[in-house]
């Protein structure tokens, strides 16, 4: 992998293309999963959620609803909906990150703060970037409002699961691999990269497909990440070398407590900042927070962590996009 890492870019893709994958990705696992010893232990010490007390938080968590900003064909915004769902407007297309409006997921309590962009909002969407197929980042009642023609860029192995739901625009990639999508300034740039993370939707699919996070390159050069899910590790500092120019990133900070089980898989707050250098991005947007409550931090820790981890880290607090659920702001790019 490291050699692969090394190349040019790569050349995009068809879009919609056919393609064969192997049977597993479990070679590019970088931690073992947890097993059933690990499970047992997470079930005893009942940190599964946040404590009761720590639930009085949920009340400040930050939601702002406001209208979308309005994008020229050279620019790009990005706004939060919640969770790992953005409405990103970049080279005149409207893309939607891992797109969960439901109320609910598989498996979770209800969602603790509302979707920040009303789906009737929603200007027509012409992509949607997939970063893998848990139930809170592939959610199928969000992804059945789309028009069965709208394009799906999907991890390897995910396309049979799409086209079962009659997508007919549906484009898998493997790590360091691109599509490019026409926009009215020109076409737009799509890199699925790797990160640290599994696949799981059945008993019987683990790892049968990718997992990764997305790098978005308008015309005119503004260039976006969006991590998906993911660990802190190698991977970071591979794709800002393959990626120069990061104007922002959006990055995981919640769903980490207890360490010992997530820590392989999820960014705490102090890993995100460190991620974001490690990139080189100019802009961090925090996100995978005040939405769910996956695992047991006190719900407003992570806004808190992650202010300090950036003050510490001597980075500007106008580069810290600590958006409040529903709040957007837009990228300005020299041209």
């Amino acid at each position: 992998m490291t050699e692969q890492t090394e190349r040019p870019l790569a050349e995009p893709r068809p879009p919609g293309e056919i393609r064969t994958w192997p049977r597993s990705f479990a070679d590019r696992l970088t931690a073992p999963l947890p097993g059933v010893r690990a499970l047992a232990r997470l079930a005893r010490e009942g940190r599964l959620r946040p404590s009761a007390d720590s639930l009085r938080e949920l009340s400040g968590l930050p939601v702002e609803p406001g209208p979308l900003p309005v994008v020229g064909a050279g620019a790009m915004a990005v706004t939060w909906a919640g969770h790992a769902s953005w409405v990103i407007r970049a080279g005149g297309l409207t893309v939607l990150t891992d797109p969960v409006w439901s109320r609910r997921i598989l498996g979770t309590p209800p969602r603790v703060t509302p979707v920040g962009v009303r789906w009737e909002d929603l200007p027509p969407v012409d992509a949607v970037v997939i970063s893998h197929n848990h139930y809170d980042h592939l959610d199928a009642p969000t992804l059945k409002r789309l028009p069965r023609d709208t394009h799906l860029l999907l991890p390897a192995g995910l396309a049979p699961w799409a086209r079962r739901r009659r997508f007919t625009r549906v484009t898998e990639l493997d790590w360091w691999e691109a599509v490019e999508l026409p926009g009215p300034a020109g076409p737009v740039r799509f890199d699925f990269v790797p990160a640290h993370h599994w696949s799981k939707r059945t008993l019987t699919d683990t790892c049968r497909s990718l997992w990764g996070g997305w790098v978005l390159t308008a015309p005119g050069g503004p260039r976006l990440y969006f991590a998906g899910d993911t660990g802190y590790g190698h991977w970071f500092g591979r794709i800002g070398e393959r990626y120069p120019g990061i104007d922002v990133a959006l990055l995981p900070i919640g769903a980490y407590d207890p360490r010992w089980m997530l820590g392989p898989v999820h960014t705490d707050p102090e890993e995100a900042v460190r991620a974001c250098q490690d990139l080189g991005a100019r802009v961090m947007a925090p996100m995978h927070w005040a939405t769910f409550l996956l695992s047991a931090e006190p719900p407003l820790e992570p806004l808190r962590r992650v202010r300090a981890a950036w003050r510490a880290a001597g980075r500007p607090r106008q580069d810290l996009w600590d958006l409040p659920v529903g709040a957007s702001r837009t990228l300005t790019c020299p041209m």
